[in-house]
C-alpha cells in the first residue's frame, strides 16, 4: 500500500502544468471623448471579436490567460475583469460575454496612455507562467496627462512585453502615426487603424487575428486558407 501510495504521489508532482503560451491585456480606453454608444460599440466589439472562430480556436490552443482593463486619465485604471485562462470553447463564451455586460467605471476624464501602459504592464507579475506577453491597447486621442507612453518603452521591453495599438481616427486623423511613434512596442508591434468607433468592431476583430492567430505558436494563421470552424455557440452544445 505505502509503494502504491509513494507512485500515486510521484505520478502527481511530474504531471506537467497547464500551458499558457499568451497573457493578454486588453486595455480599454473609457476618456471623456468617448460617449455612451462608443463604448458600447467598443465593448460589443471586442465580445464579437473574441468568439471569432478562428481567434477562439487560436486562444484556446494556447491556453490564452485574458484581462480587461479600463484606463482613462492618471490614476485611474482599473481590472475589471481579472486574469481568465481560456482553456475551453466555452471559457472563451464566458470571457465574451462578461466584456459584452462589463459597466463603464468613468466618464469624464483625460487620456492617459502611459499610465495605462505602466498600469497594464504590473499585471503581467501575476502570469509568469505564459510564454509571451501582450497589451492590446485601444484609444481615440494622444495622451495628454499623466507619464509619457513613449517614457515606458524601456520597463516594456526589459519585462518582454509586446504593445500593440488600434488608433480610433474619428477626431484625431493623425492618431495612427502617433502610435506608431510614441505607444508601440516590441518585435512585430503594430497599429490598426479604425477610421471611427463604427468601423472599430470589424478592425478589433481584425487585430486579434493578427496579433492572436499569427503569433501564437501552432495557431492557425490569418494569412493562411481560412479554416472553417464551428462557431462557438454550436461547440457548446
Amino acid at each position: 500500500m505505502r509503494v502504491l501510495s509513494a507512485l500515486a504521489g510521484f505520478l502527481l508532482s511530474v504531471v506537467p502544468v497547464a500551458a499558457c503560451d499568451l497573457a493578454l491585456v486588453l486595455a480599454v480606453d473609457v476618456s471623456g471623448s468617448v460617449d455612451a454608444q462608443e463604448y458600447r460599440i467598443q465593448m460589443d466589439g471586442l465580445a464579437e471579436a473574441l468568439r471569432d472562430p478562428v481567434v477562439s480556436e487560436a486562444l484556446v490552443r494556447a491556453e490564452a490567460k485574458l484581462m480587461l482593463v479600463q484606463w482613462t486619465g492618471a490614476t485611474r485604471q482599473r481590472v475589471t475583469i481579472p486574469w481568465t485562462q481560456m482553456t475551453s470553447f466555452i471559457a472563451v463564451e464566458s470571457f465574451a460575454a462578461a466584456v459584452a455586460s462589463d459597466q463603464r467605471v468613468w466618464r469624464n476624464y483625460s487620456t492617459a496612455v502611459g499610465e495605462a501602459l505602466s498600469f497594464s504592464l504590473s499585471q503581467f507579475a501575476d502570469v509568469p507562467d505564459c510564454t509571451r506577453h501582450l497589451i492590446d491597447v485601444s484609444g481615440d486621442g494622444p495622451s495628454n496627462e499623466g507619464i509619457s507612453p513613449e517614457g515606458q518603452r524601456s520597463a516594456l521591453r526589459a519585462a518582454k512585453v509586446t504593445v500593440n495599438a488600434i488608433a480610433i481616427e474619428e477626431s484625431e486623423p493623425d492618431l495612427t502615426a502617433y502610435f506608431f511613434e510614441n505607444v508601440i512596442t516590441g518585435e512585430g508591434a503594430f497599429v490598426e487603424t479604425a477610421a471611427d468607433f463604427e468601423d472599430y468592431p470589424e478592425k478589433i476583430r481584425r487585430k486579434l487575428l493578427r496579433e492572436i492567430t499569427k503569433q501564437t505558436a501552432d495557431a492557425p494563421s490569418c494569412d493562411s486558407p481560412l479554416v472553417v470552424v464551428q462557431p462557438v455557440s454550436e461547440r457548446l452544445r
